[in-house]
Formats: structure tokens, C-alpha cells, sequence
């Protein structure tokens, strides 16, 4: 075995153990795919990412995302947990932006104050979704389809599926059937009420991946990367706000959303809880 740099971020929130946690292994050009997704499924956590020197010319680096079941080609809390690591151990980036390597090819981030950002990447599906794909959505969260008040493909690598409730409180009560939800990953929405609700965030979302061996996850980038693409470009979300996430499960994620010309950046904070050395 060999001794690797290795952190442990909470991304995505200012409270400390509030956030989606990640685990990031730098320098990690030597390990092969199977020891990379065996460390994966040993912290258990939704993503481990594995940093490497870029192969893309204009990138600052490369990464490989696992879940403790498959690669991912992308994902949006690893992609800022990874570069707030590589910055944290010194990374300097080419130009204004830093610009990450991975499954989908290059991503653009950038710092805005405390906060990193990316540039939501295109959709790989987009478009409406079947009526027999809607039924089985609402059998996994146990309402009526009448319900569910819009659903989209957001899919920007991870396969993600999502569906408009009504309001925060409905959405937060819902208890899912994960045996419905088999084959399915999930997003669920919906509007915050300023008037019972307060006016810290505009929309409340919930992230299902029960195949991922993840039945909650905590908070979610690429899904509200997609969320934001599909809400903005339809007229159902301004082009800035901020998405609250993990509120069922006791975190508090937040999510800071911006169009700028076509781009929409979606960004947050994170904080290392952990720095040492991993041996894999």
C-alpha cells in the first residue's frame, strides 16, 4: 500500500457537518480503476473523488468521481469539493477559472468570494417524461400523480429524473417507497412560500438514489445544476436563487444558482473536516 494526501470536505453549507460530505485522494495518478472504486465503496460516502494530472489541453486537472457502486462521469458536489481540495493543497490555476477534467470533458469554476462555482454542464437528456415513468414516481413517494405538478429529464450525466410538488411542507413530508423506486434517480422540488416558509431560499429539493446505495442524498450539485436549467428556461425559477437541500435529514445545504449570459453557475461553500494521509 501507498500513502496518499486525502481530505474529507462538507460542501455546499457554512455550518460545520451540515453539508454533503466528500472524500477527495490527491495524486492519485498511480492507483488503478479497481483500487479506486474499492476505496470508494470503503468510506461509503455518495462520492470519493480521485485527483490526477490533467490529459485535456486548458485543464488544471483531472478527475475521477465514484460512487460505492460505479464511476461517474460527472457530479456537482464533487466537482467543488475536489477544487476547493486542490486549492486548499496549493493548486493554481491557468487563468481566471479553474478548469476541471472529467467524464464529461471540461468544467468551468470560479470563485466568487468564499464560494466556488461551476458552469452547469449541457443535459445529456432532457425533455418531458413518459406517463408511465410519472406513475412510477409517485408510487415511490406515495401520492397521486395529480400531485406531481411538472416533470423533466435533468440529466447531466448521473441520470436524473425530476418532478415539481406544490409547496416546501409537501415536499418535506414525503416518505418514499425506495422498493417503487428501483431504477429510478430521483429529484423532487418545490417553491418556498415567503410567508410561511421565510425568504433565505426560493425552492426546497430532495434527491433520491436508492441503486447508489445513497436512499438521501444530502445535497446534490449536478441535480440542481439540471433543476436550474429546466426551472429557468421555463419560467418557473428567476434567473438567481437559492436552493435549500437536506432539510428532511437533518443538514442545511444551500445551493446559490446564477444565469450569467447562457451559463448558469451553480455554486456553494465548503470546509475541510479532514486532512491527513489515506494508504491504498
Amino acid at each position: 500500500m501507498t500513502d496518499y494526501a486525502f481530505k474529507q470536505v462538507d460542501v455546499f453549507t457554512t455550518k460545520a457537518f451540515s453539508g454533503n460530505p466528500l472524500a477527495v485522494v490527491l495524486g492519485a495518478d498511480a492507483l488503478s480503476a479497481a483500487q479506486m472504486a474499492a476505496f470508494a465503496r470503503w468510506t461509503n460516502l455518495s462520492e470519493t473523488t480521485f485527483l490526477l494530472k490533467p490529459e485535456a489541453a486548458g485543464a488544471d486537472y483531472r478527475v475521477r468521481i465514484f460512487t460505492p457502486v460505479r464511476e461517474l462521469p460527472f457530479a456537482g458536489h464533487p466537482t467543488l469539493g475536489s477544487c476547493h481540495a486542490w486549492l486548499e493543497a496549493g493548486g493554481r490555476p491557468r487563468g481566471a477559472e479553474i478548469v476541471q477534467e472529467c467524464g464529461v470533458g471540461l468544467v468551468s469554476i470560479r470563485r466568487d468570494g468564499d464560494a466556488l462555482a461551476f458552469a452547469a454542464p449541457p443535459l445529456r437528456r432532457s425533455g418531458p417524461v413518459d406517463d408511465g415513468t410519472v406513475a412510477q414516481i409517485a408510487r415511490s413517494l406515495r401520492l397521486t400523480p395529480e400531485r406531481i405538478q411538472a416533470a423533466q429529464w435533468v440529466d447531466n450525466g448521473p441520470g436524473w429524473v425530476a418532478v415539481m410538488l406544490g409547496s416546501r411542507v409537501e415536499l418535506l413530508a414525503v416518505r418514499p417507497d425506495f422498493a417503487a423506486m428501483a431504477g429510478l434517480t430521483l429529484g423532487v422540488v418545490a417553491p418556498w412560500d415567503p410567508a410561511t416558509d421565510g425568504a433565505e431560499c426560493q425552492f426546497e429539493v430532495r434527491a433520491f438514489v436508492p441503486d447508489e446505495s445513497v436512499p438521501e442524498d444530502p445535497v446534490t450539485g449536478s441535480l440542481n445544476a439540471g433543476l436550474a436549467q429546466w426551472l429557468i428556461g421555463a419560467g418557473r425559477a428567476p434567473p438567481a436563487y437559492v436552493a435549500c437541500q437536506g432539510t428532511a435529514i437533518g443538514r442545511a445545504g444551500r445551493i446559490e444558482i446564477k444565469q450569467i449570459g447562457a451559463d448558469i453557475w451553480v455554486g456553494g461553500r465548503s470546509m475541510t473536516r479532514i486532512d491527513g494521509r489515506a494508504a491504498i
